[in-house]
Protein backbone atom coordinates (compact mmCIF):
# COMPACT_ATOMS: atom_id res chain seq x y z
CA UNK A 1 0.00 0.00 0.00
CA UNK A 2 2.94 2.54 0.58
CA UNK A 3 3.85 2.79 -3.04
CA UNK A 4 0.35 4.88 -3.25
CA UNK A 5 1.60 7.35 -0.74
CA UNK A 6 2.77 10.75 -1.63
CA UNK A 7 5.37 12.31 0.12
CA UNK A 8 3.53 14.44 2.43
CA UNK A 9 1.53 11.49 2.91
CA UNK A 10 4.52 9.55 4.21
CA UNK A 11 5.83 13.09 5.94
CA UNK A 12 2.81 12.59 8.27
CA UNK A 13 2.93 8.83 9.30
CA UNK A 14 6.53 9.66 10.35
CA UNK A 15 5.38 13.23 11.88
CA UNK A 16 2.84 10.76 13.80
CA UNK A 17 5.56 8.17 15.29
CA UNK A 18 7.56 11.55 16.30
CA UNK A 19 4.26 13.44 17.98
CA UNK A 20 3.99 10.08 19.57
CA UNK A 21 7.41 9.56 21.13
CA UNK A 22 7.28 13.37 22.51
CA UNK A 23 4.42 12.66 24.07
CA UNK A 24 5.57 9.45 25.69
CA UNK A 25 3.41 7.48 24.24
CA UNK A 26 3.45 3.59 23.66
CA UNK A 27 1.72 3.43 20.55
CA UNK A 28 1.16 6.09 17.59
CA UNK A 29 -2.84 6.90 18.01
CA UNK A 30 -5.24 9.08 15.90
CA UNK A 31 -4.56 11.96 17.76
CA UNK A 32 -0.88 11.68 16.44
CA UNK A 33 -1.64 11.36 13.06
CA UNK A 34 -3.73 15.08 13.30
CA UNK A 35 -0.60 16.89 14.93
CA UNK A 36 1.48 15.89 12.33
CA UNK A 37 -0.90 16.81 9.69
CA UNK A 38 -0.69 19.96 11.78
CA UNK A 39 2.62 20.43 10.55
CA UNK A 40 2.30 20.24 6.89
CA UNK A 41 2.65 23.13 4.76
CA UNK A 42 2.26 23.46 0.96
CA UNK A 43 -0.10 20.03 0.77
CA UNK A 44 -3.46 19.46 -0.28
CA UNK A 45 -4.63 18.26 3.31
CA UNK A 46 -3.11 21.75 4.18
CA UNK A 47 -4.58 23.84 1.77
CA UNK A 48 -8.04 22.35 2.82
CA UNK A 49 -7.63 22.77 6.27
CA UNK A 50 -6.39 26.55 5.90
CA UNK A 51 -9.64 26.94 3.26
CA UNK A 52 -11.97 25.87 6.43
CA UNK A 53 -10.21 28.19 8.85
CA UNK A 54 -7.72 25.99 10.77
CA UNK A 55 -4.85 27.18 10.02
CA UNK A 56 -4.32 29.54 12.37
CA UNK A 57 -6.02 27.66 15.68
CA UNK A 58 -3.64 24.99 16.04
CA UNK A 59 -3.36 25.91 19.76
CA UNK A 60 -6.88 25.70 20.07
CA UNK A 61 -7.26 22.15 18.89
CA UNK A 62 -3.63 20.62 21.18
CA UNK A 63 -5.77 22.12 23.67
CA UNK A 64 -8.32 20.12 22.73
CA UNK A 65 -6.81 16.58 22.30
CA UNK A 66 -4.72 17.41 25.69
CA UNK A 67 -7.99 17.77 27.77
CA UNK A 68 -9.13 14.53 26.22
CA UNK A 69 -5.98 13.21 26.96
CA UNK A 70 -6.68 14.28 30.74
CA UNK A 71 -9.37 12.07 30.53
CA UNK A 72 -7.96 9.07 29.33
CA UNK A 73 -8.93 9.36 25.80
CA UNK A 74 -12.62 9.66 26.10
CA UNK A 75 -14.50 11.66 23.71
CA UNK A 76 -17.24 14.18 24.78
CA UNK A 77 -19.63 11.72 23.47
CA UNK A 78 -18.35 9.13 25.41
CA UNK A 79 -18.36 11.52 28.73
CA UNK A 80 -22.08 12.64 27.46
CA UNK A 81 -22.94 8.62 27.34
CA UNK A 82 -21.61 7.98 30.85
CA UNK A 83 -23.17 10.86 32.62
CA UNK A 84 -26.55 9.88 31.00
CA UNK A 85 -25.55 6.40 33.20
CA UNK A 86 -24.86 8.48 36.04
CA UNK A 87 -21.17 8.59 35.75
CA UNK A 88 -19.33 11.93 36.71
CA UNK A 89 -16.10 11.81 34.12
CA UNK A 90 -15.17 15.04 35.23
CA UNK A 91 -15.77 14.73 38.84
CA UNK A 92 -13.74 11.04 38.52
CA UNK A 93 -11.00 12.86 36.43
CA UNK A 94 -10.47 15.23 39.35
CA UNK A 95 -10.38 12.99 41.90
CA UNK A 96 -7.70 10.48 40.16
CA UNK A 97 -5.56 13.62 39.40
CA UNK A 98 -6.15 14.92 43.93
CA UNK A 99 -4.59 11.80 44.42
CA UNK A 100 -2.07 10.88 41.71
CA UNK A 101 -1.51 14.03 40.37
CA UNK A 102 -2.41 16.07 36.90
CA UNK A 103 -2.39 13.45 34.12
CA UNK A 104 -2.55 10.64 35.92
CA UNK A 105 -5.35 9.04 33.90
CA UNK A 106 -3.24 10.33 31.02
CA UNK A 107 -0.08 8.34 32.43
CA UNK A 108 -1.97 5.03 32.67
CA UNK A 109 -2.39 5.32 28.88
CA UNK A 110 0.96 5.97 28.02
CA UNK A 111 0.03 9.39 26.96
CA UNK A 112 -1.68 7.80 24.01
CA UNK A 113 -5.17 9.59 24.47
CA UNK A 114 -7.13 6.90 22.21
CA UNK A 115 -9.53 4.24 23.11
CA UNK A 116 -7.84 2.25 20.33
CA UNK A 117 -5.75 0.53 22.48
CA UNK A 118 -2.75 -1.48 21.90
CA UNK A 119 -1.18 -2.56 18.46
CA UNK A 120 -3.59 -5.10 18.17
CA UNK A 121 -4.81 -7.43 15.48
CA UNK A 122 -2.23 -7.38 12.45
CA UNK A 123 0.74 -6.43 13.93
CA UNK A 124 2.37 -9.87 13.20
CA UNK A 125 1.05 -10.47 9.71
CA UNK A 126 0.62 -6.95 8.21
CA UNK A 127 -2.15 -7.16 7.40
CA UNK A 128 -5.45 -5.00 8.49
CA UNK A 129 -9.18 -6.26 9.41
CA UNK A 130 -10.33 -7.30 6.45
CA UNK A 131 -6.56 -8.17 5.06
CA UNK A 132 -6.31 -5.21 2.64
CA UNK A 133 -3.29 -3.81 3.68
CA UNK A 134 0.00 -5.18 3.55
CA UNK A 135 -1.06 -8.91 2.63
CA UNK A 136 1.11 -11.87 3.73
CA UNK A 137 3.56 -12.39 5.81
CA UNK A 138 5.81 -9.37 5.30
CA UNK A 139 8.89 -11.73 4.93
CA UNK A 140 9.23 -8.27 1.80
CA UNK A 141 9.97 -6.19 4.81
CA UNK A 142 12.20 -8.45 6.72
CA UNK A 143 15.60 -6.42 6.00
CA UNK A 144 13.63 -3.33 8.03
CA UNK A 145 14.66 -4.74 11.40
CA UNK A 146 12.43 -2.91 14.24
CA UNK A 147 9.55 -4.36 16.00
CA UNK A 148 6.94 -6.30 14.67
CA UNK A 149 6.61 -7.69 11.05
CA UNK A 150 4.02 -5.56 9.70
CA UNK A 151 4.36 -2.88 6.89
CA UNK A 152 4.12 0.26 8.84
CA UNK A 153 6.47 -1.58 11.28
CA UNK A 154 9.30 -1.66 8.24
CA UNK A 155 7.91 2.25 6.97
CA UNK A 156 9.04 3.96 10.30
CA UNK A 157 11.99 2.05 11.32
CA UNK A 158 10.12 0.14 14.11
CA UNK A 159 10.25 3.06 16.49
CA UNK A 160 6.33 3.00 17.97
CA UNK A 161 3.89 0.10 17.20
CA UNK A 162 0.72 1.46 15.65
CA UNK A 163 -2.91 1.07 17.58
CA UNK A 164 -5.44 -0.47 15.71
CA UNK A 165 -7.05 2.47 15.20
CA UNK A 166 -4.12 4.46 13.54
CA UNK A 167 -3.93 1.24 11.52
CA UNK A 168 -7.47 1.44 10.65
CA UNK A 169 -7.14 4.62 9.74
CA UNK A 170 -4.41 4.04 7.62
CA UNK A 171 -7.08 1.62 5.28
CA UNK A 172 -9.41 3.81 5.97
CA UNK A 173 -7.47 6.60 3.65
CA UNK A 174 -7.13 3.94 0.89
CA UNK A 175 -10.99 2.96 0.82
CA UNK A 176 -11.81 6.45 0.31
CA UNK A 177 -8.83 7.39 -2.49
CA UNK A 178 -10.30 4.44 -4.19
CA UNK A 179 -13.52 5.82 -3.95
CA UNK A 180 -13.00 8.60 -5.44
CA UNK A 181 -10.65 7.25 -7.89
CA UNK A 182 -6.82 8.68 -6.67
CA UNK A 183 -4.15 6.43 -7.76
CA UNK A 184 -2.18 7.96 -4.77
CA UNK A 185 -2.59 8.22 -1.28
CA UNK A 186 -2.21 11.77 0.24
CA UNK A 187 -2.83 13.77 3.51
CA UNK A 188 -5.79 14.69 2.26
CA UNK A 189 -6.92 11.06 2.36
CA UNK A 190 -5.48 10.71 5.35
CA UNK A 191 -7.28 13.65 6.73
CA UNK A 192 -10.46 12.84 5.28
CA UNK A 193 -10.32 8.98 6.99
CA UNK A 194 -9.69 11.10 10.54
CA UNK A 195 -13.18 13.17 9.94
CA UNK A 196 -15.02 9.48 8.93
CA UNK A 197 -14.10 7.78 11.85
CA UNK A 198 -15.47 8.48 15.22
CA UNK A 199 -13.27 9.41 18.30
CA UNK A 200 -11.90 12.19 19.69
CA UNK A 201 -9.89 13.66 16.39
CA UNK A 202 -12.94 14.14 14.40
CA UNK A 203 -14.64 15.69 17.00
CA UNK A 204 -12.21 18.27 17.92
CA UNK A 205 -12.20 18.74 13.73
CA UNK A 206 -16.06 19.18 13.70
CA UNK A 207 -15.66 21.15 16.92
CA UNK A 208 -13.37 24.09 14.48
CA UNK A 209 -15.89 23.21 11.78
CA UNK A 210 -13.33 20.76 10.01
CA UNK A 211 -15.81 18.03 8.79
CA UNK A 212 -15.83 14.78 6.12
CA UNK A 213 -18.75 16.69 4.13
CA UNK A 214 -16.97 20.11 4.41
CA UNK A 215 -13.70 18.86 3.43
CA UNK A 216 -15.06 17.46 0.15
CA UNK A 217 -16.64 20.03 -0.80
CA UNK A 218 -12.93 21.86 -0.38
CA UNK A 219 -11.23 18.88 -2.12
CA UNK A 220 -13.64 17.68 -4.57
CA UNK A 221 -16.28 20.20 -5.31
CA UNK A 222 -18.97 18.68 -4.11
CA UNK A 223 -17.29 14.97 -4.96
CA UNK A 224 -17.90 15.63 -8.43
CA UNK A 225 -14.24 16.44 -9.28
CA UNK A 226 -11.51 14.16 -8.92
CA UNK A 227 -8.28 15.56 -6.82
CA UNK A 228 -5.49 16.02 -8.91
Amino acid sequence: MFERFTKDARAVVLGAVGHAERLDAQTVEEQHVLLALLDREASRGSFALTSLGLGGRRASVERALAEARRRGGLSRADTDALSGLGIDVAAIVSRVEEAHGEGALEAAKGGGGSRSGSAGKGEGDGSGDDGSVGKGNGKEHGKSGGRGRGWWAAFVGGHRPFAQGAKDLLTESLRIALAHQDRHIGDEHLLLALTARPGVPAEVLADHGVTYASLRRVLYGGGEAKAG
